[in-house]
């Protein structure tokens, strides 16, 4: 049997669009349910480029079901735990989300990203060399790049409208947002999901050097995990037999596709550039290796 084709943009006649985010495209089921849909879109730079990733669009439901399963016990998450299959779509509409569909409960979303980072990378390598700090959090001297730290931070984000960039927040920012006990629970929260899910993955041979996880409010008040789950997309995935400081890790995630951008004259707005077809297969292959690796039993 083939792989579907990729689907770079869902067109569901039966439902209602609520919202088409950098990856996944939301629709209303009720009052109380929306089906989430994750295409092969792919977005680097907050730029969403115009090439589909084919598979990814499953790796990452697959991932984020196998997330949500197993960090249950630290906090619920948004699946009802109904199947797609059920809501009487057409033909055409059941193909397009096949394997790539969650039906979830509708809750009030926080409005921050909650970033974990544990190693020194990306743009907290960037701060530290200008100001020996990752978000405004004083680090000891003489670090590396993609050097674990002492302790994972928890930086949070800004959500920024779409096409533009996410911002660094203080903390003190979140407790004005959210107010200090719910940040504080956000907070600690993160932390515990991220020490969970990474050794998890170390003992499978994956590094999860830094990840975001998003939160919502339900009907009880309660914090609940919503959007994705340490996924390709929000975390970056380090092989841990090649790991070494002082370099930029390859990786199981788009820091691959990064890469390649890094490469090109392209000032990292919208519209994005068109990926050669080898970029396309391999980065497809990376995501299928996380999954396989991810979900696979552990290899020390």
């Amino acid at each position: 049997m083939r792989d579907p084709p990729p689907l770079h943009t869902s067109s569901l006649r039966s439902l209602c669009r609520l919202h088409s985010g950098k990856v996944r495209d939301l629709y209303e089921v009720d009052a109380d349910t929306m089906l989430i849909v994750t295409t092969d879109r792919l977005s680097a730079f907050d730029v969403v480029l115009p090439d589909p990733i084919p598979r990814k669009g499953w790796v990452l439901t697959e991932i984020s079901k196998f997330w949500f399963a197993a960090t249950r016990p630290i906090i619920p998450n948004h699946l009802t735990g109904l199947d797609p299959s059920t809501l009487g779509l057409q033909p055409d509409e059941r193909e397009q989300i096949a394997g790539r569909a969650l039906l979830v409960r509708r809750l009030q979303a926080l409005p921050l990203e909650a970033v974990v980072r544990g190693y020194l990378i990306g743009s907290g390598w960037k701060d530290y060399q200008r100001t020996g700090r990752v978000c405004d959090i004083a680090l000891p001297s003489g670090l590396q790049q993609a050097e674990r730290l002492p302790t994972p931070l928890f930086t949070p984000a800004s959500k920024a409208p779409a096409g533009e960039h996410d911002e660094n927040i203080a903390f003190a920012a979140v407790e004005s947002l959210i107010g200090p006990t719910l940040a504080a629970q956000v907070r600690d929260v993160s932390m515990a999901l991220y020490r969970h899910a990474a050794a998890h993955a170390l003992a499978r041979g994956i590094i999860i050097a830094d990840t975001k996880f998003e939160f919502g409010i339900d009907a009880a008040g309660r914090l609940t995990l919503i959007d994705e789950a340490l996924t390709p997309d929000s975390s970056r995935f380090w092989p841990a037999d090649t790991y070494r400081t002082g370099v930029s890790p390859p990786s199981f995630d788009k820091q691959f596709v990064r890469d390649h951008l890094e490469t090109l004259d392209w000032n990292k707005r919208a519209p994005g550039p068109r990926l050669p077809a080898t970029v396309i297969a391999r980065t497809s292959e990376i995501y299928v290796e996380a999954l396989r690796r991810l979900t696979g039993p552990a290899t020390r």
